[in-house]
């Protein structure tokens, strides 16, 4: 993906973001007849689901992240490149503020202005540092097992926190800077946002240590074994061990070998089984031959073959498996859900094929990022 997309789409997630958080806010404080509760409950709502459906949009292209906290966060976790984060927080920062005069352009505000709400305190400090400890938190504990859940586990998330956080969990430094040009329910006075900003980025940064400690990121989990050649001083990378697992090993699993053995063969030693295996699907040899890759020679092995096999990576591509999967002492297990593509209407299945192998590879593209050495 060209650095230039990844920005673009970071930058109008954001002004989406910014969009709903203050239009949300000024609608809900003209129609709650004062209640600043009823209020409230609008703006968190409508910034829940904004977020859920912009992660889900735009976290394909960049990692959905809208927030200078948690790209700083990933590029320490060797998920984004130093070079790219500039980039990133300009971004984010531009879309911010762009969203904010959406939002004042929609319901004839003045396009910025200096907010007056105050937000200060060391309730408000605390507030902030501990929402944003928990939105990193529910980031790295998702992503490191359920990758598909975190749009719905962040919107839940930011929805809830901003009732039981008296700061209404802003957990966002661009978020922050932006809000203070609102004058309006959501607004934050510019003389309190250097305070929220900097117990952000302790927040994410803390949570990311403990994250670091509690559930390691896959290149640590999965270091490298480094080995002396016993000839000379040529030093070998020993290959990490991993296994695709599904129901029937006809097409999930058997897509995802065949791609990562492309991808990363001097990385990995790839495996594929079902717990109940029944053959190679021919749609799956037809779409992944589409993109110049034949497994037309592999086979559908049942995962009893392999329960003795040492694994560093268990990766089930489907919900039943995940249920029926054995125990491989040692390995990292990661769920992956997938649609099963064979179960498709017949006019259908070969598109739903194609979607389900596009999804998969951009996994694995975001898999291989995190074991980079």
């Amino acid at each position: 993906m060209k650095f230039g997309r990844k920005v673009v789409a970071e930058g109008l997630g954001t002004m989406l973001l910014l969009a709903a958080v203050v239009g949300s806010g000024i609608m809900g404080e003209q129609l709650s007849g004062g209640n600043v509760a009823i209020a409230l409950l609008a703006n968190s709502i409508a910034t829940g689901a904004m977020l859920v459906g912009i992660i889900l949009a735009f976290g394909p292209i960049s990692g959905a992240h809208f927030n200078p906290a948690v790209t700083l966060a990933a590029a320490l976790e060797g998920g984004l490149a130093w070079k790219e984060v500039p980039g990133y927080v300009f971004a984010q920062l531009i879309g911010a503020f762009s969203g904010v005069a959406a939002a004042h352009l929609m319901f004839r505000q003045p396009l910025l202005a200096a907010s007056h709400h105050m937000r200060a305190g060391g309730s408000q400090l605390f507030s902030e540092s501990l929402a944003t400890f928990g939105l990193l938190s529910v980031i790295w504990g998702c992503s490191r097992s359920r990758s598909e859940a975190v749009p719905f586990a962040v919107g839940a998330y930011i929805t809830a926190a901003y009732w039981f956080t008296a700061s209404t969990s802003f957990a966002n430094p661009a978020v922050t800077l932006a809000r203070s040009v609102t004058d309006t329910f959501s607004g934050i006075r510019p003389l309190d946002v250097p305070g929220f900003i900097a117990v952000q980025m302790i927040g994410a940064l803390a949570a990311t240590a403990v994250w670091s400690w509690l559930s390691p990121s896959l290149s640590q989990v999965a270091k490298d074994v480094v080995l002396q050649h016993s000839k000379g001083n040529l030093l070998m990378t020993k290959k990490k061990r991993l296994l695709f697992l599904c129901t029937g090993n006809s097409a999930r699993s058997q897509m995802a070998e065949g791609l990562l053995r492309q991808m990363a063969r001097d990385q990995f030693d790839v495996f594929s089984a079902g717990t109940h295996p029944k053959g190679l699907h021919p749609r799956s040899i037809e779409v992944m031959s589409e993109i110049g890759i034949d497994i037309s020679k592999q086979t559908s092995k049942d995962v009893a073959t392999f329960v003795n096999d040492r694994f560093d990576y268990v990766i089930t591509v489907c919900d039943r498996a995940k249920q029926q999967c054995p125990v491989f002492p040692g390995a990292f297990p990661i769920h992956w859900g997938f649609d099963d593509p064979a179960e498709a209407p017949p006019n259908r299945q070969l598109d739903l094929f194609r979607h389900v192998r596009d999804e998969i590879r951009r996994r694995l593209n975001l898999f291989l990022l995190a074991n980079r050495d």
